[in-house]
């Protein structure tokens, strides 16, 4: 009786780690959004900064979870502990600014004028997007 129980147990337990795994090392790669296909709300860095500084739950209804395109000026450019390329825009305010976490590991440009779309995931010290993309450059 114990082994019938134990063989159960053992074949739930296996199931299960399993399906962890097949979701983490294989179905997350291929299911990724791709919000360069989005169609997304175009603001300025200094707009959306004084959005969550006036009212973070009205500008949490307005950008969170969603595609946004941002133009700022470029303030630097640092690659955080994952490796990925992380930009950080002006906003016009010395205490908060936008966190743009890039899907390319490279990014070749300088204190350049760009047009970055992500995905906003909320207000910490700064604006966040996270996945995006660099739309356009101006130098």
């Amino acid at each position: 009786m114990w082994k019938k129980i134990l063989f159960g147990a053992a074949i739930v337990v296996f199931a299960i780690a399993a399906s962890g795994w097949y979701y983490v090392f294989e179905y997350s790669k291929s299911h990724h959004r791709r919000v360069e296909d989005e169609n997304a709300f175009r603001v300025t860095a200094a707009q959306i900064v004084k959005d969550y500084e006036t009212n973070e739950a009205a500008a949490n209804t307005k950008y969170l979870n969603k595609a946004v395109e941002v133009k700022g000026v470029i303030l630097k450019e640092e690659k955080d502990q994952a490796g990925n390329v992380t930009l950080t825009l002006k906003s016009g305010d010395p205490m908060t600014n936008i966190l743009c976490t890039l899907k390319s590991k490279q990014f070749n440009g300088s204190r350049a004028v760009v047009v970055v779309k992500g995905v906003c995931t909320g207000f910490l010290s700064d604006v966040v997007l996270n996945e995006a993309v660099v739309e356009h450059l101006n130098r």
